[in-house]
């Protein structure tokens, strides 16, 4: 969508300093802001905009400098070692990050700084109070809400939550992607009135009803869970689920290649569970799956589960939503916002497989309403999360931002 007569193009900076729009997906610590981040950048090209991505520098084979599409630019900033490092090891390398940033910005300042995950707030916000620029904020997760939920297995550090506080009052508007995440701000002292909604999004032309449809196996159902393989993503609910869901299987996509499935510890706890569950020959690990076979696995699945104990906001409903199938998660963040239940599936408490179980077993006997929930799911991604409406709204708060700079003087797009 090109922009309209009235939306002046803006030079847009965001900051991602740990999820490159580059990055493989599947890993640790690649996955939702990686995808958030690339695709809202190429969709506020498309309005226009002159987009720049900031990330961390992981290996020193990256150039300084990578076209990313038309009107993107990935820039690789050197802050701390040259090669990967675990996102909650990287605090003491935002200074350095930050003093990049103000480099950068001295003889060309964008016209709007949008930073991703509080990290990255970190540095933004050193950089846009020195240069006096504005700065939006998208928080993806946190740190209160993780702490709730992992408590001695966050492995966050001890300053997140005091410094999320800070960058939820220094910047000049936060935007949140989920109704949930603005209570939870709430309750960490940061005025609702701080902040705007604005969900993340999917590409309903790549997760479409039609296409390609993964094989199935023997049995009659086929239930799928795919994403990061961590704890809190609620798998061991899934598993535990499916003793109650007879003729069932349980595809479970996501960790490291197949070869490696193995030697992942999560894989192994989960084995361990199917088998104490007697479901162990009705599980089955693909392992990572390449983002272009995505949609043909979740078009093969008769309900797409996410269990998750908690969840920022949560991209695989969208997904399958967008595919045409029905998806069953847990009450939780913003999946809150994205399934209508029931319309588009089901809710259920988080960390109850019974309640999953009974919720799969009410669409899995009626097809027809099975079909009906995954029709109503594709019209709600084409009516509110196409990456073109995320964008939109997105620079709607850009432009409100900047309205009340009045003396900012903004640069030229080229």
């Amino acid at each position: 969508m090109m922009p309209t007569e009235e939306v002046r193009p803006h030079t847009v900076a965001l900051v991602s300093e740990h999820a490159s729009p580059l990055a493989v997906l599947g890993g640790v610590d690649a996955g939702g802001q990686n995808v958030h981040v690339a695709h809202l950048a190429a969709a506020l090209a498309d309005r226009g905009h002159r987009v720049v991505v900031y990330t961390r520098r992981d290996s020193p084979d990256l150039p300084g400098r990578v076209p990313l599409r038309p009107g993107v630019e990935v820039r690789h900033v050197t802050a701390g070692p040259v090669r990967h490092v675990p996102k909650d090891e990287l605090l003491p390398y935002m200074e350095e990050f930050g003093q990049f940033l103000i480099r950068e910005w001295q003889h060309r300042p964008p016209d709007v700084v949008h930073s991703h995950f509080w990290m990255s707030g970190v540095a933004a916000l050193m950089a846009t109070r020195e240069l006096d620029l504005p700065l939006t904020h998208t928080y993806h997760a946190l740190g209160t809400v993780k702490r709730r939920h992992q408590r001695a297995a966050d492995t966050s550090p001890p300053d997140r939550i005091a410094l999320e506080a800070r960058i939820g009052e220094g910047c000049d508007r936060i935007i949140a992607t989920c109704r949930d995440e603005v209570a939870e701000l709430g309750a960490m002292g940061v005025p609702a009135h701080r902040a705007a909604v604005v969900p993340c999004g999917v590409d309903p032309a790549h997760f479409t009803p039609e296409g390609p449809v993964a094989p199935r196996g023997p049995h009659r159902h086929r239930l799928l869970q795919i994403g990061r393989l961590v704890k809190r993503k609620g798998a061991g609910v899934s598993v535990a689920a499916l003793a109650g869901l007879p003729g069932a299987e349980l595809v479970i996509a996501g960790g490291p290649p197949r070869d490696r499935l193995d030697a992942d510890p999560e894989v192994r706890r989960l084995r361990a569970l199917a088998r104490q569950a007697g479901v162990a020959d009705r599980v089955r690990f693909v392992g990572g799956v390449p983002r272009e076979e995505v949609p043909a696995l979740l078009r093969s699945a008769d309900v797409v589960l996410c269990p998750a104990d908690y969840e920022p906001f949560g991209i695989v409903p969208l997904e399958a939503m967008g595919c045409g199938t029905p998806v069953v998660a847990t009450a939780v963040g913003g999946q809150l916002d994205t399934v209508a239940d029931p319309v588009t599936g089901r809710l259920v408490p988080p960390g109850d497989p019974a309640a999953l179980a009974a919720a799969v077993t009410g669409l899995l006997r009626d097809p027809a309403r099975r079909s009906a929930c995954g029709a109503a799911g594709r019209r709600r991604v084409l009516t509110r999360y196409g990456w073109d409406r995320v964008a939109a709204a997105t620079e709607a708060v850009y432009r409100e931002v900047l309205a009340s700079r009045p003396a900012a003087v903004t640069s030229p797009v080229g």
